[in-house]
């Protein structure tokens, strides 16, 4: 069987390091030479000749780090490595995953399209903004759940009078899953928004009065519906508010608007590094579910284990 060689691209090197260690491996070495007008030549230090090659990298803002990624595919396939799996904790521009105006890109299939193109033969990622973002590739993808990250550590909080909420109607499915698991209610909150980042008005669908009542987002940016949807929650008589995310893009005031929020703890994943810090910020690792994830691929496994079923 071919060896696993696990390389990262610089943005990312925080997690991978804990993804190789996790795994039993030590993370290649990656070097990243820029020239003076900015352009960029990642090569690797060693051979990855007929290898399993797992590139880590998480696509966020700049635009850079995407480029990285590209021309480390494109590396590792001319260094004639048997097979390339992208591993992509944090997927970028998911956003953009339609036409919701005139005249607009629809960025998450190009983006997947590069991917492809560059020579990539797998992609993992983990809670996709919209789960049918994986038809846009045209390789098999590997879509991790951030359930079976966050459901041991609210299991561990002991709350009697548990209740999910999904703090707008897009999340609908996903909050669901969790209090299906847990056997509990969910209510929504009904947002409206004029501009991006920007909330005009929010109502509550549901009861929360006397519940304790976990929020659940696939990523949270300036904070702003977060923090609104649960003052909304303790308006409406929840006795505690918690939110569970997986992506902390966490942008502009995000840290000062989560700090002078009412929830009680804000539990978010590494797929991103923090750029601030909050005293109601909890970070839980995706490490070993990545690493055994690659394990898994490595071996032709299904990875179908490493989901919490409901």
């Amino acid at each position: 069987m071919s060896s696993v060689k696990i390389f990262s691209g610089e943005s990312t090197k925080y997690l991978a390091d804990k993804i190789a260690q996790s795994y039993g491996k030590p993370l290649g070495e990656v070097t990243l030479q820029k020239f003076s007008d900015g352009e960029m030549c990642p090569y690797f230090n060693e051979s990855v000749r007929g290898a399993d090659v797992f590139l880590i990298q998480s696509t966020f803002p700049p635009a850079d780090n995407f480029l990285e990624l590209l021309l480390m595919i494109d590396g590792a396939k001319r260094a004639s490595a048997k097979y390339v799996t992208v591993v992509v904790p944090y997927f970028g521009y998911a956003r953009q995953d339609r036409k919701d105006k005139p005249r607009v890109a629809i960025a998450a299939k190009m983006m997947a399209n590069l991917l492809t193109a560059a020579g990539a033969d797998r992609i993992m990622t983990c809670d996709l903004h919209a789960d049918q973002i994986q038809g846009f590739f045209d390789i098999p993808l590997d879509h991790l759940d951030g359930t079976s990250i966050f459901i041991p550590y609210l299991k561990a909080l002991n709350l009697d009078n548990i209740i999910f909420a999904s703090p707008d109607v897009g999340g609908v499915k996903r909050t669901r899953a969790f209090a299906k698991f847990f056997n509990a209610e969910m209510v929504v909150c009904d947002k409206y928004r004029e501009r991006a980042n920007e909330i005009a008005s929010m109502r509550l669908i549901g009861e929360v009065e006397g519940k304790d009542v976990i929020m659940v987002d696939d990523l949270i940016d300036t904070g702003g519906t977060m923090c609104k949807a649960a003052a909304l929650l303790k308006e409406k008589g929840a006795n505690s508010v918690r939110a569970v995310v997986t992506h902390p893009v966490l942008s502009g005031k995000a840290y000062e608007n989560i700090e002078n929020s009412v929830l009680e703890e804000l539990v978010i994943t590494d797929t991103l590094p923090l750029k601030g810090s909050s005293s109601k910020i909890k970070v839980l690792t995706v490490a070993d579910l990545f690493a055994k994830a690659i394990r898994k691929i490595h071996d032709h496994e299904s990875i179908s284990s490493l989901f919490i079923q409901s």
